[in-house]
């Protein structure tokens, strides 16, 4: 299995190609953890993995999938671009805290990746141009 890195997500320069790079096809309510689940949440609670956050939200601006044009606004994700396991969590895994696997992202485009739906992703608005809503004035 190929891992998907920031590295390469870099190189792709447009939002729809980001989230094309990143996207799962996953399942609502598709079982990842489990029983297992508090772990998951405990380590999204740790020290090591706010510091680490907080790197990933400097490194992209704040932005949606690091696309500068991309501000979010309000809370920021931080996403596992390859999904982790219990197994991740419970011996420490490389994909837990580096940031080459980490992308910034809000919760629409989070949620879009996961499960493949492209209607989650916020369009960017249209560029407004003067009487663009007065069709006799063009």
């Amino acid at each position: 299995m190929k891992f998907k890195t920031y590295s390469e997500l870099s190189q792709l320069l447009s939002f729809e190609e980001r989230y094309q790079y990143l996207r799962l096809c996953g399942k609502v309510g598709e079982d990842t953890f489990g029983f297992d689940r508090y772990l998951n949440q405990e380590f999204y609670k740790t020290d090591e993995w706010r510091a680490i956050r907080d790197v990933v939200i400097i490194r992209d601006n704040g932005c949606d999938l690091g696309v500068d044009d991309r501000q979010i606004g309000g809370r920021i994700l931080v996403h596992h671009m390859n999904p982790i396991t219990k197994e991740d969590i419970l011996y420490r895994s490389k994909m837990l805290l580096d940031p080459e696997y980490l992308i910034c992202t809000t919760d629409n485009t989070h949620k879009a990746i996961h499960y493949g739906d492209e209607n989650l992703l916020i369009k960017n608005p249209i560029e407004r141009r003067p009487n663009d809503t007065c069709p006799w004035r063009h």
